[in-house]
């Protein structure tokens, strides 16, 4: 029987939850296993079912080093549309302020170029009313989606302060009155990413929302070491 690693390396798709890759490799292993019962499988930090890129699983004995790894450092590469804020802040939700950008390509990029060396360091942010953060022991998304069904409007939002090492504009398109910037941000453990790609459009004086995230380190980690759902347990 082959040995199981303790520690798992995998490039999530997007279009899935965290504990849908769990899901997953459980029945991968068992499928490939004479349908034994796959050991005990847990995440270093979930990623959003719209998000991408390297999540770090522990595999039976290695769950237990998973606290300690859920708190290192991360980078991710994310877009953000420029012009537009949703509910959600990112393309899942719905449109909730517009703005047409009219500034030239270079131009718009000087004003990323700055607010982005600006917001190296801590800032203090509201979280996404859609995050995972619990408010009197309840996920806030979870808030939201009850109010999504009643009418209702999450008013409490709690803020928190979020580390950013560095924030690195990589590329800008300006398409349709819209613009999507290309950013690398290199942060500390519970920096949400929707967050500052939301801060990012307030300093430019825009609306904003993430259009795509994908996580490419945690720690020392690289998603260069990681493997498909569908090439672990063979």
């Amino acid at each position: 029987m082959d040995v199981i690693p303790e520690i798992l390396l995998i490039d999530k798709p997007k279009g899935i939850t965290s504990f849908d890759v769990i899901r997953r490799l459980r029945r991968k292993y068992s499928d490939t296993h004479d349908g034994e019962k796959a050991p005990k499988i847990g995440h270093a930090g979930t990623l959003d079912p719209l998000a991408t890129g390297l999540m770090i699983l522990g595999v039976g004995k290695g769950t237990k080093k998973l606290t300690e790894l859920v708190k290192l450092d991360k980078e991710y590469v994310a877009e953000v549309l420029i012009g537009e804020r949703r509910t959600t802040g990112d393309m899942e939700g719905e449109v909730i302020e517009e703005k047409v950008v009219e500034e030239t390509e270079e131009i718009l990029q000087s004003k990323i170029s700055s607010a982005l060396a600006d917001m190296v360091g801590e800032l203090e942010l509201p979280v996404s009313a859609y995050s995972a953060t619990k408010v009197d022991g309840v996920p806030m998304y979870k808030r939201a989606r009850k109010a999504e069904k009643t009418g209702d409007v999450v008013s409490e939002v709690p803020t928190r302060v979020m580390k950013v090492y560095k924030a690195d504009p990589e590329g800008l398109e300006i398409s349709n009155d819209r613009a999507i910037a290309t950013v690398r941000f290199f942060v500390g453990s519970g920096t949400y990413i929707r967050s500052l790609g939301e801060e990012l459009g307030r300093r430019i004086g825009y609306p904003a929302c993430l259009h795509d995230l994908r996580r490419t380190k945690v720690g020392d980690f690289d998603i260069k070491s990681s493997e498909k759902i569908e090439d672990v347990f063979n």
